[in-house]
């Protein structure tokens, strides 16, 4: 039979439309002179075999030919007359012979993809390069480049560059009510010419409430751009600023009060100003001791997935002992506990 040419493009002889297609796209791609600069001979005869077996077996008449009869049906052993893609060779009154006249690799990869070359003529190919592709099949072509140069396996997938990940400090405050930050980023794209070019962007970035540390904002490939590597994804990952007043513990928030002994004693209104700005009064008429914790419940920060809910404040305290007592308020001390 010659060439076999469902082995050149590695379909089984029941293949469909759809699957001539398929391996041919990934098989031209691979081939095509301009992505194998390095073994540019071998690579054209390949790229010419593999369309020329799409030629024929994307073809009905062509592929009933060929199963008949074999290549060497196609070059001139009787298959029926009227074939498509045939002419008549023969002459006279002798026997009616047809020849296949195979299309050009470069129309057939052309009519594919939109155009001769999507590589941009890497190696001076006899094959132009006009830019970036346009055809129906262009995201195919994306995908064959940012595989690297000739020579990968077979359906292998393009390498990642690794995310490139950044602090973003945020304070207490636009943790607690939200708020909008714009990030200003130079990189290097590829341009149609696949020359790298530097250009700068404006990336914004939505801070929920209630969102904590370590809270991670991706911006998918906005790395640099590189021939054969996908660019890296952009990570902003959120850091929480020291606050002069609150601590935070989870959905909560903790401040410390320093407050006199006697009140400690005798009562005490805290007041907090909130991270909202709200004035917040807080009486606690129990006794203050170096333990106690005062919880106002829904004051804390929000739930991220719930924002209408907030955890709790709590008030802890820091009490002031006084460093010296006269012995008539000592007196007075003692005689005032032991009594009560």
């Amino acid at each position: 039979m010659g060439v076999d040419y469902y082995r050149v493009l590695q379909v089984d002889r029941n293949a469909k439309d759809d699957d001539l297609k398929k391996a041919y796209r990934k098989l031209a791609m691979k081939w095509h002179p301009d992505k194998n600069p390095n073994n540019k001979k071998d690579a054209e005869a390949r790229f010419k075999q593999i369309s020329e077996a799409y030629d024929v077996l994307s073809d009905p008449q062509k592929r009933a030919v060929y199963d008949q009869y074999g290549e060497e049906g196609l070059k001139g052993q009787f298959p029926p007359p009227g074939a498509g893609g045939f002419s008549e060779a023969g002459g006279g009154g002798g026997p009616t012979s047809f020849r296949f006249n195979p299309r050009s690799a470069d129309d057939i990869f052309s009519e594919f993809f939109g155009f001769t070359s999507p590589f941009g003529n890497i190696g001076g190919s006899r094959m132009g390069g006009s830019g970036l592709p346009r055809g129906i099949f262009a995201e195919d072509i994306f995908a064959s480049l940012r595989g690297g140069g000739g020579g990968g396996g077979e359906g292998s997938t393009p390498r990642k560059a690794p995310p490139i990940e950044r602090t973003l400090p945020c304070g207490l405050e636009d943790l607690y009510k939200g708020t909008t930050k714009k990030m200003k980023i130079s990189r290097d794209v590829i341009d149609s010419s696949w020359r790298p070019t530097t250009v700068e962007e404006i990336l914004t970035i939505e801070i929920k409430p209630g969102w904590k540390k370590g809270t991670k904002i991706t911006f998918p490939e906005k790395g640099n751009e590189q021939r054969g590597i996908i660019p890296s994804d952009l990570v902003f990952i959120i850091d929480e600023k020291p606050h002069g007043v609150f601590k935070r513990d989870g959905n909560d928030l903790v401040v410390t009060l320093k407050i006199p002994l006697v009140e400690a004693l005798t009562g005490y209104t805290a007041q907090i100003t909130m991270l909202d700005g709200r004035d917040l009064a807080v009486p606690i008429n129990s006794v203050i001791g170096p333990t106690y914790e005062e919880v106002v419940k829904g004051e804390g920060m929000p739930i991220p997935k719930e924002p209408s809910r907030k955890g709790n404040l709590r008030i802890k305290f820091n009490i002031k002992f006084p460093t010296r007592l006269t012995s008539e308020q000592k007196a007075g001390i003692k005689k005032l506990l032991t009594s009560s």
